[in-house]
């Protein structure tokens, strides 16, 4: 394969409801685009997520690292061999731009894919994404009359895992609680996400006493890297503790060997650094005996969704819970056709949508795709 260019696009796609939690609102998605292609035309699309308030990137960051890198990737990347070769060599640029690299990698995995007549799977040694995926409900920090429409329509769409938002205002959080408890929701299918929401754990214990709720699991409860508070507050609560924003890499994983059954890491592609840098944490996670959720970010595309059906395919004896897939049940529009979304259930049929025996992430990517800007930007 010798590649001709690799370009970066902003993807903004409008949300058809807007979703807030503690660190932020959005009614648009906030998207690296890539589109990388060779010389005899093929091409490879890839999508990533820089949030400021996850790996301290932002889109003019973004931009900035695939200027600086893109000559490098054209002259050195041929095959699988020369990319895993890469992400070996600079774990600290991936580090800096975790969102940004994961949008490269995907395009130029989808790309050696296509080229190879292989899937990414096979490319990368693994078994073929199959059978049904079962996605989490999520619930956004929105108003009680919102809130309670959106539960019942989960509930009515046949949903058994539900993930809400905390906000931190008692009576805001109060209500949500209750409408769950009012909805017949077990309790231990609920996890609470706050969003690195308290700075001390006596409050946030305080708090979270107050709301009488025993969730199965929280979500970052306090500021990233808190590892002692967190773990006073799960103590406490009687809950697991989601690792998410305090968790970005494999070589992090150490200090929670010695109490793994109260940890869970949330493994979002786009946050950990790509597909292989994804795959390489769960491999890690699974050596210590931690067990993880494949998260999402709010507003991924179809492509992100199909690198998560990837990891959650390979961490399925470790996985608790799968997030993301909302397709067109969130976005305006999606950028490929069919959408991979999920259906009645919260279940996603990868053998239904075929996409696992196709070479590189087997998408139909609309042509051309919606709701892109180009990025120009020189290396700084």
């Amino acid at each position: 394969m010798i590649l001709d260019s690799i370009e970066a696009f902003a993807l903004a796609i409008t949300f058809n409801v807007a979703f807030k939690h503690a660190s932020a609102e959005r009614a648009t998605t906030q998207a690296l685009w890539i589109e990388a292609r060779t010389r005899d035309g093929a091409v490879g699309f890839g999508e990533g997520c820089p949030r400021e308030y996850v790996t301290a990137e932002s889109m003019r960051s973004a931009q900035t690292f695939v200027a600086a890198h893109r000559r490098d990737w054209l002259q050195s990347i041929r095959d699988i061999d020369a990319l895993t070769d890469w992400v070996e060599r600079h774990r600290g640029d991936i580090d800096a731009n975790p969102a940004a690299w994961t949008a490269v990698e995907l395009a130029l995995l989808d790309l050696i894919g296509k080229g190879e007549r292989k899937p990414v799977e096979s490319l990368l040694g693994l078994q073929q994404v199959a059978g049904r995926f079962r996605y989490t409900a999520v619930l956004g920090d929105s108003a009680s009359r919102q809130f309670e429409a959106q539960l019942a329509h989960y509930l009515e769409a046949g949903f058994r895992d539900f993930k809400i938002k905390l906000s931190g205002e008692r009576e805001r959080d109060l209500a949500k609680v209750q409408a769950l408890a009012a909805s017949g929701v077990f309790p231990k299918a609920v996890r609470a996400d706050a969003n690195n929401l308290w700075r001390d754990s006596s409050v946030a214990i305080r708090a979270l006493g107050a709301l009488e709720f025993p969730f199965f699991a929280l979500e970052e409860p306090l500021q990233a890297g808190d590892h002692e508070g967190m773990h006073r507050i799960a103590r406490a609560v009687d809950a697991k503790i989601i690792l998410d924003e305090s968790l970005l890499r494999a070589d992090q994983l150490g200090p929670f060997d010695a109490s793994a059954d109260r940890w869970i890491a949330n493994v979002r592609v786009s946050k950990m650094g790509g597909l292989l840098r994804s795959l390489e944490f769960v491999s890690e996670a699974r050596r210590r005996g931690l067990r993880v959720i494949v998260g999402a970010h709010v507003g991924e595309t179809s492509l992100l969704t199909r690198a998560g059906l990837t990891v959650a395919s390979s961490a399925r004896d470790l996985l608790v819970a799968q997030e993301g897939a909302f397709g067109t049940h969130l976005l305006a529009r999606d950028v490929v056709e069919p959408p991979l979304m999920f259906g009645p259930g919260g279940v996603l049929d990868a053998d239904a949508l075929g996409i696992g025996s196709v070479p590189g992430l087997g998408l139909a990517v609309l042509d051309p795709v919606p709701h892109l800007t180009a990025l120009r930007a020189e290396p700084a």
